[in-house]
């Protein structure tokens, strides 16, 4: 076997119960969520019971994901299972640097809270929708953006499929284009136009907050979405950059294959970066754990 990787799941695939079992059932995660309850006190409802439209605001979304997909990894680790390297999409990205001790749990937390602020903000002053475009090469979609005022190609996921970023006004007669080129434009359940010039105020409000925090160099390898490779040592420029431009999650992945790495499990809710995985690298193993059973069981399976 190579080496395994964890990688944290990005917003849009919240949903009510998430971290619940390991809340209940891992002291860490425990203590983890009760000190995020005191920063941010209703936390724990969105997180176990929140409605998906609550859920769908990215001031919630964030914290709240955030650790879900801490939870999820932490459980994992003092089970016995340890990562050589982490990466996580978009908001993935801050519990990924946590985990790798880039600063604390609670500090992620609270960084976390605050970007999902910053970016509702600079979502509410300009109004974005996300939208993933399928069954055309990203060459093709990044022409079709590029007769628009204000839509941008912003997600590289997987071949032949990008995430575009556009204006609300502008979004439709878009889709129609994609439609009319032979592909197919599915919304996405976010709250905004992220990793676009539509997040550039939140970007710098985010880079003078960072500011306020105590962060290192990681510990383990954390893949960038800005620049597909490692961390170095300007974390907080990076965690800057990556929020107003393009995310690159496709050459990551390729970049980890690169490096040795052949396990790929993905930490948090659902399994969106399972499956994007297996069409990344097909030959790579990929996994999803959201549960505590669901650590059981891949447990069982790595160990044989």
């Amino acid at each position: 076997m190579g080496k395994i990787a964890f990688v944290f799941s990005g917003q849009g695939a919240q949903k009510a119960g998430m971290g619940h079992g390991f809340y209940i059932s891992n002291r860490t995660v425990g203590d983890l969520f009760e000190a995020a309850e005191v920063l941010r006190p209703e936390t724990k409802r969105q997180c176990f019971e929140g409605t998906d439209e609550e859920l769908k605001q990215t001031e919630n979304t964030q914290p709240c994901l955030y650790l879900a997909d801490l939870a999820a990894a932490i459980a994992f680790k003092e089970s016995g299972i340890v990562p050589e390297g982490v990466a996580g999409f978009s908001l993935g990205e801050i519990p990924a640097l946590a985990f790798a001790g880039a600063y604390s749990y609670i500090d992620g937390f609270a960084i976390a809270h605050k970007r999902g602020e910053l970016m509702g903000d600079a979502a509410k002053k300009h109004p974005a929708t996300m939208v993933a475009v399928m069954k055309l090469e990203n060459n093709q979609i990044a022409e079709i953006c590029s007769k628009f005022k204000a839509v941008y190609p912003v997600n590289y996921n997987a071949p032949s499929q990008l995430v575009v970023a556009g204006a609300k006004e502008e979004m439709a007669d878009f889709t129609k284009a994609v439609k009319e080129a032979g592909g197919r434009g599915l919304p996405i359940p976010v709250g905004g136009g992220f990793h676009s010039p539509f997040m550039d105020e939140a970007a710098e409000g985010f880079g003078k907050a960072l500011e306020d925090f105590d962060i290192q160099t990681p510990e383990i390898p954390v893949y960038s979405n800005y620049t597909t490779n490692p961390y170095g040592d300007d974390v907080k420029g990076l965690m800057t950059l990556q929020m107003n431009n393009s995310l690159r999650w496709q050459e990551s992945i390729e970049n980890m294959v690169a490096d040795g790495f052949d396990t790929f499990i993905e930490v948090g809710v659902g399994n969106t970066l399972k499956k994007l995985i297996a069409r990344i690298a097909p030959e790579a193993k990929t996994y999803a754990v959201s549960t505590v059973e669901d650590i059981k069981s891949l447990k069982e399976v790595l160990e044989c």
